[in-house]
């Protein structure tokens, strides 16, 4: 029985995460009016499924980091509700937080539950330098380091496409009062309207008023060559994510044999995007519309940084976390803008304080309950 509730509360964890994390790699693509949401799950889907199944030959360092080795005493690892406790403890705060569309670590959630449950079996010995050193550091230091970065990297291709001679211009409706509407463009850099007596600007949301390039780059259309670039930026970025995430659940599975590494990385990915699936409109709204306005240029830079860094962590088995890169990113867009909702930001901060210790506190409960029943 207790090898099921880990099997269970693994694959209730995949779901999870993949309802709070799934669209976070495809977010810009939405939030910039490049697709819509449909298509965009749909690639956040593919793309991830695939970074999870590259895992099994690239991820080996992120499963004995997640089995809690070195945390506590190996022979603690090795029991099945210790392991329970770790997946349904995290599964939990993560689907609270995918259901208010909050979008919060599986990874900061599975280090508050490790230390939760290994409070409550060993008190102090459990390994508080590791927990800081391995987990927390880089959870803290990798959205800096990305709203950093995505600011220096969004001026310094701001600069470059304008030494180009790509310009932006905007599409907006003007309407008469029959409400039959004509399209026009101005460039972002002059714009002289002529307004008419029976005419109005109808100021729309970025779905209605979408910034494009215009301009060639080596014969191509510039909008065109962002497009591509965007849409293969967000699969990196959802392909990262299914590496760095997928071995942290295959993790708990592995600590006492139950499923062979493969298969459990295939049955991860699968509930993964199921949950993506099903439960990502909230997260994804907040995410892609909420922090700040972006135009196309602007969320193509913010996937190619997070990218970049989340899938240089995974390689080096470090547990960084999608979600804060992602944020960190866009909200790095939002400060050079000047656009960035601050009020939505220091909310998603607030689940972040809040992540831990609520994980830490439905572990510790599970696991004092698991050993009371078994």
């Amino acid at each position: 029985m207790i090898l099921m509730l880990l099997f269970l509360a693994a694959i209730f964890l995949a779901y999870s995460n993949g309802a709070n994390d799934n669209f976070k790699g495809v977010a810009t693509l939405f939030g910039s009016g490049t697709t819509d949401y449909k298509k965009a799950v749909m690639w956040a889907t593919i793309t991830t499924f695939l970074g999870s199944v590259t895992a099994i030959f690239l991820a080996g360092t992120l499963v004995k980091n997640f089995s809690g080795k070195g945390l506590i005493p190996d022979e603690l690892i090795q029991t099945p509700a210790f392991a329970v406790s770790i997946a349904f403890g995290a599964a939990s705060t993560v689907f609270l937080a995918s259901k208010i569309g909050m979008p919060i670590s599986t990874t900061h959630g599975l280090v508050g539950t490790l230390l939760g449950s290994g409070m409550v079996a060993v008190g102090t010995a459990f390994n508080f330098s590791k927990l800081g050193n391995t987990f927390l550091m880089p959870l803290i230091v990798s959205p800096v380091i990305a709203l950093a970065t995505s600011a220096v990297v969004y001026v310094l291709f701001r600069k470059i496409r304008i030494s180009l001679g790509v310009t932006k211009e905007t599409c907006f409706c003007v309407v008469d009062e029959c409400n039959t509407a004509s399209t026009a463009f101005f460039n972002s850099e002059a714009v002289v309207l002529d307004a008419e007596v029976h005419k109005k600007i109808v100021v729309g949301t970025n779905q209605e008023c979408i910034t494009k390039y215009n301009g060639t780059i080596f014969g191509i259309g510039a909008q065109t060559i962002l497009d591509y670039a965007h849409y293969i930026s967000s699969g990196v970025v959802s392909f990262a994510r299914g590496l760095n995430d997928t071995p942290k659940i295959v993790g708990l599975l592995l600590v006492i044999n139950a499923i062979d590494i493969k298969y459990g990385m295939i049955t991860v990915a699968i509930a993964m995007a199921i949950g993506g699936l099903l439960n990502a409109r909230k997260v994804g709204e907040t995410v892609s519309k909420k922090i700040t306005p972006m135009d196309h240029g602007q969320g193509f830079t913010a996937n190619l940084i997070t990218g970049l860094l989340v899938t240089t962590a995974s390689l080096h088995g470090l547990p960084v976390s999608t979600t804060h890169v992602s944020v960190g990113s866009i909200f790095g867009i939002g400060t050079v803008t000047k656009k960035a909702n601050i009020k939505v930001v220091s909310n998603i901060l607030m689940s972040w304080l809040l992540t831990l210790p609520i994980a830490a506190l439905f572990s510790a409960a599970i696991y004092w309950l698991l050993l009371k029943l078994f």
